[in-house]
């Protein structure tokens, strides 16, 4: 949400995608118009149980593959092996669930090696929508507080990228808003 709040208030009219929501409505679509999907991330369990539910709310859902990548650090060799999977599947859309910024990171670092039409990054949404993990109440999130409640949920994992990294966010906002103003410049994009 505070990209969305930026983004007004920047005078850019953008609305906040939430990655289950997007994923279910794409889902829903890729059923009409037989897009073939290939899912990348969270745990073994996780994937699993993702993709067995996707198969029963989405039964004409065309899933090529899925792969839950190791929690450690990926060696070039595993990178590259499981690059060369993922485009044998020849997905259409390419659905990453790695968390933010890794999977953001990955896909960047990766988009020129892959050969999906689409690649979209979606957070947690395959936990979510395996039912592994709650999701904020729908209140909390269209106020900005889903990090507080998944910051609540899982402090161990998340402390350091919501409470530092959400301190360093607000740090160079607030520094971009005071060199725009002594620049006398305005910004027409976020």
């Amino acid at each position: 949400m505070p990209l969305v709040w930026i983004g007004k208030a920047k005078g850019v009219d953008i609305e906040r995608t939430y990655g289950p929501d997007l994923l279910q409505a794409m889902n829903k679509l890729s059923e009409d118009k037989g897009y073939r999907n290939y899912f990348y991330g969270g745990t073994q369990e996780s994937i699993e149980l993702f993709v067995s539910k996707m198969k029963e709310m989405y039964p004409k859902l065309n899933i090529v593959g899925s792969v839950a990548p190791p929690i450690r650090k990926i060696n070039e060799i595993e990178s590259d092996e499981t690059l060369s999977k993922i485009n044998e599947a020849k997905p259409d859309i390419l659905w990453v669930g790695l968390g933010s910024p890794k999977q953001d990171f990955w896909m960047y670092n990766h988009r020129e090696k892959l050969d999906a039409s689409v690649i979209i990054g979606v957070g947690a949404a395959f936990d979510f929508l395996a039912g592994i993990k709650k999701q904020a109440p729908v209140w909390m999130q269209r106020s900005g507080l889903e990090w507080f409640f998944r910051l609540c949920s899982e402090p161990k994992r998340l402390w350091r990228r919501y409470l530092i990294g959400n301190s360093k966010f607000i740090f160079y906002l607030l520094r971009d808003c005071l060199v725009g103003k002594k620049r006398g410049k305005v910004t027409n994009g976020v």
